[in-house]
């Protein structure tokens, strides 16, 4: 049988095979004439996926032998690019999401490092975590600024950051002459009508309750003008109240989850809605005092109930609390921050929130009706990382 070399390639196909093979050519020892093994020859159908597959155990086989001979000679053996699959390409449904989710008990008091660490081993989940070094990046934002990046719907009135909406400053006003004048009588009622040493201290007492008052409303006055609007509300109120309030939860709960911050409790209140509360940190509410990025994390999920009563109603009702805490966590930073600084953490927070629930509006959707259905952690987690 006569072998014709016709092409380089050929001659290094050859090569190859002579140094991988032990029995792919024999050389007789008169060298008189080269014998080839007896092959069969390969008939492909289109029909047949049988012959196709064998076609391609074949060429791999040969791509292989190939890469041995390569190396041998030295040289790099011929490798092909890995196709990576970004997750959040892939389907993922609510069910599959559940699934994913069983070995987490969040009811039964799974710690914050358990619950960060289980959460950021899912492959498949996209969504953990999500603004860590690309978006908690603080930066100075104005009065103006904000408003003008939202759109005009996100300012310090809308925000209710100057107390109820229903309630104006001739309510304070009124207020605050009542409990003076109230605190008043019953100090002097006090001495007039109760054993001296008894009556000395009760008029103490009462005379103490307008300092208290001037104090909440000078660092609080959210907190009175709350409790006026409490006073003012009807049926329908009641209705819209707790619509707010899911609205407000639901962008707490999607926030912090895309900050990375673990459920610490998930609750009903009084008003029939689920309520979350988060741990601080990824490792739990330590005892120490919080970084740049943890102070980051928690101005933007402290805002996001406001900015979503925002978002859905024109105009929020329930962020008084969340200032309040929110004071507290800058109260506790490694880093000091003056006045100036709290308030541009304070608007940086609600602009990121609002970028957040507006880039998640779908989810957000969704998610407002699972806590009106009063759904729990695992069904809340599984909406936010489905994807069709």
């Amino acid at each position: 049988m006569k072998i014709i070399v016709s092409s380089p390639a050929l001659t290094l196909f050859l090569g190859c095979s002579v140094l991988t093979s032990s029995y792919g050519f024999t050389v007789p020892a008169n060298r008189a004439q080269i014998t080839t093994r007896t092959t069969t020859s390969l008939q492909l159908s289109e029909e047949d996926d049988t012959d196709v597959e064998k076609m391609l155990a074949m060429a791999k086989q040969l791509r292989e032998e190939a890469n041995v001979a390569l190396v041998e000679l030295g040289k790099e053996a011929e490798s092909r690019p890995v196709k990576v699959v970004d997750p959040a390409t892939i389907p993922l449904s609510t069910a599959e999401a559940s699934e994913l989710l069983q070995p987490l008990n969040f009811e039964g008091g799974a710690t914050a490092e358990e619950q960060s660490t289980a959460l950021a081993e899912i492959d498949r989940f996209t969504k953990w975590n999500q603004c860590t070094g690309r978006k908690i990046r603080t930066y100075a934002v104005t009065q103006d600024g904000l408003k003008q990046k939202t759109s005009g719907k996100v300012t310090g009135d809308s925000l209710g950051v100057f107390g109820d909406p229903d309630v104006s400053l001739d309510d304070i006003k009124d207020l605050t002459v009542i409990v003076l004048v109230v605190s008043s009588i019953l100090a002097v009622a006090s001495l007039v009508f109760l054993p001296e040493n008894i009556g000395a201290t009760f008029t103490y007492l009462f005379g103490g309750i307008p300092i208290v008052f001037v104090a909440v409303g000078s660092t609080s006055p959210g907190l009175i003008a709350d409790a006026l609007a409490s006073t003012k509300k009807t049926r329908d109120d009641d209705v819209e109240k707790s619509a707010r309030i899911c609205v407000h939860e639901a962008g707490h709960f999607l926030c912090g989850y895309l900050c990375g911050l673990p459920v610490k409790s998930y609750e009903i209140t009084a008003e029939d809605v689920p309520c979350v509360e988060f741990h601080v940190t990824g490792s739990g509410d330590l005892a120490r005092e919080y970084t740049n990025e943890e102070i980051a994390a928690l101005s933007v999920v402290a805002m996001s109930g406001s900015v979503a009563e925002v978002i859905e109603f024109e105009q929020a009702k329930g962020g008084a609390n969340d200032l309040v805490a929110l004071d507290g966590c800058f109260r506790r930073s490694k880093e000091f921050l003056g006045a100036a600084k709290q308030e541009d953490l304070t608007r940086w927070g609600a602009l990121l929130s609002y970028q957040l629930l507006t880039e998640n509006k779908e989810i957000f959707a969704k998610l407002v009706q699972a806590f009106k259905r009063k759904d729990s952690i695992k069904d809340c987690i599984a909406i936010i990382e489905s994807r069709s």
